[in-house]
């Protein structure tokens, strides 16, 4: 009996040494692993991954066999401490993850998930919107090359909005893909760390929130445009017609949520359909008239820069493509809805540019509506004000957003107070900004009025940045170990055309507004 007594006590003993040595082998290991150094053979390696398991399981059974009655409560929690420390150098990726997290890196969020289509929709939205109305305007000073870089535009866009989602993931241990990051910002701000980890996410902010403003203030001068247009006879001028379009946009300083706008987006989206099929049913009652001949091969080269913008700019959607992402039912999918939709837009955009510029040729006018006749105008032109006045509440709520969040709301380091009370009141000054931002947006349009070259500036100016410039430089920063020799070589090449077209298209679209205030000229 004595002897079974002590050969328990000596296995006791020789257990507990052997844990101390693999526990002390694994802090030892976890150390160097977090200083950066890898294992020197694949042998030591699963040593350290057993050692991790030993030390788990060891104290797992400690605690059952010590935690007991009222100090239970606290062991346990004591416990999980212990568990997420080991996580920490655990290299085999055995560790409990965040509950936020998936296997297949998407958020685990009680908030519905939408199909492919319904993001394929809302990509649609994006980029076939009223904006297409200035793509004639570009076929007249591109010719050939315009419809070429309308394709073009489409594959570029859809290649940066696929490697700009890539940008979200990253390989834990186990070479599976993990999203860690949720938006451009974070994107921006994992390529400028360590030394200035905030600045790429100021960067993405500033061209944000300048190409949101600058699409209210396009919805502005399009209503002005279109009103005048319609009712010549009026004595108002394109002004005044601005003036009260913004008249009828001072409430949307008073929203709070988009519950109320979302509702008329698809009667927005269909109406827009609607008014393309009658352009182009009037232009191919025209067939016979068309002017082949004056489908140039050769561009103007003052005005061809404004077009690539202003085609650059009807392509936009990379802004929300990582919350459209992190919502999918099944992100897998993305690839080829991003395929889909860019391939129907690029279809329509160039058979719509062609057939209308086609019809009037060398008159082709800023905005293609102003071409038709007086009876089909009027009525068109005021199914196109209000899709223009339904539309602005979403660009400028999400400026506005993007002003308290970075401004106001960012935690401890918010340069201003917040603009909310306790109880989740707009505070006055706060609904000031907000109406103070409706007015700017009315100044510029009115003293700026003129849609193709604030179109052309926009799409110069953020639109390159957005679509061409980051998504290509933030993915040969982060994922350069896992790029083929054709990635980088379409990367740097994004990179290099989109920051030609950026600098030569807002170097002439700035001398086009000169040149449109020296000569006094009227769209």
């Amino acid at each position: 009996m004595a002897h079974l007594i002590r050969h328990k006590i000596s296995n006791k003993l020789t257990n507990a040494a052997h844990t101390v040595s693999n526990k002390s082998q694994a802090k030892v290991s976890g150390v160097f692993a977090r200083l950066g150094f890898q294992a020197a053979t694949d042998e030591e390696g699963l040593g350290f991954a057993e050692c991790d398991d030993l030390d788990y399981d060891y104290r797992q059974g400690m605690q059952m066999d010590v935690l007991r009655g009222e100090e239970e409560e606290a062991g346990e929690a004591e416990g999980e401490g212990d568990v997420e420390g080991d996580t920490r150098y655990q290299r085999d990726g055995t560790g409990p993850r965040q509950s936020t997290l998936k296997s297949g890196g998407s958020l685990e969020e009680d908030k519905p998930k939408i199909t492919s289509w319904e993001a394929g929709w809302n990509v649609t939205n994006a980029i076939q919107g009223m904006f297409v109305l200035g793509l004639p305007y570009a076929i007249l000073h591109g010719g050939y090359l315009g419809l070429f870089l309308i394709i073009f535009a489409a594959v570029v866009c859809c290649y940066t909005g696929k490697i700009l989602i890539a940008c979200l993931y990253e390989d834990n241990e186990d070479g599976i893909k993990v999203r860690v990051r949720d938006s451009y910002v974070d994107i921006a701000n994992a390529c400028c760390a360590p030394r200035f980890p905030a600045l790429g996410g100021h960067v993405v902010n500033v061209a944000q929130i300048i190409e949101l403003v600058m699409t209210c203030i396009l919805y502005v001068v399009v209503s002005g445009n279109l009103m005048y247009n319609s009712f010549p006879s009026f004595p108002v001028s394109q002004k005044a017609w601005s003036v009260l379009a913004t008249a009828a946009l001072l409430p949307c300083a008073f929203l709070k949520n988009l519950k109320a706008v979302s509702k008329f987006s698809l009667l927005c989206t269909l109406a827009h359909f609607v008014i393309n099929i009658l352009v182009i049913a009037y232009c191919l009652s025209r067939a016979r008239e068309w002017a082949w001949e004056k489908v140039k091969f050769y561009i103007d080269v003052k005005k061809f820069p404004i077009s690539i913008g202003i085609i650059v700019f009807s392509y936009t959607s990379q802004i929300f493509l990582p919350s459209l992402e992190g919502n999918m039912q099944k992100p897998s999918e993305f690839h080829c809805m991003m395929d889909w939709t860019h391939i129907a837009a690029c279809v329509l955009k160039g058979l719509f540019a062609l057939v209308a510029y086609l019809t009037w040729a060398d008159a082709t006018k800023e905005v293609i509506t102003d071409n038709l006749p007086s009876t089909i105008r009027a009525v068109v032109n005021l199914f196109l004000v209000a899709k223009a006045l339904l539309s602005y509440p979403l660009p400028f709520f999400a400026a506005v957003e993007v002003l308290e969040k970075s401004l106001f709301q960012d935690g401890g380091r918010a340069l201003f107070p917040d603009c909310y009370g306790p109880g989740g009141q707009l505070k006055t000054w706060g609904l000031g900004l907000r109406v103070g931002l409706v007015v700017f947006t009315l100044l510029m349009a009115v003293f700026v009025p003129h849609f193709a070259l604030l179109m052309g500036l926009t799409g110069s100016l953020t639109g390159a940045g957005l679509c061409f410039l980051l998504p290509s430089l933030f993915h040969l920063k982060l994922q350069w170990r896992n790029l083929l020799w054709h990635h980088v070589f379409f990367d740097v090449s994004i990179f290099v055309i989109g920051g030609i077209c950026a600098i030569s298209g807002f170097i002439h679209s700035v001398e086009g507004l000169i040149e449109a205030y020296r000569y006094d000229i009227h769209d």
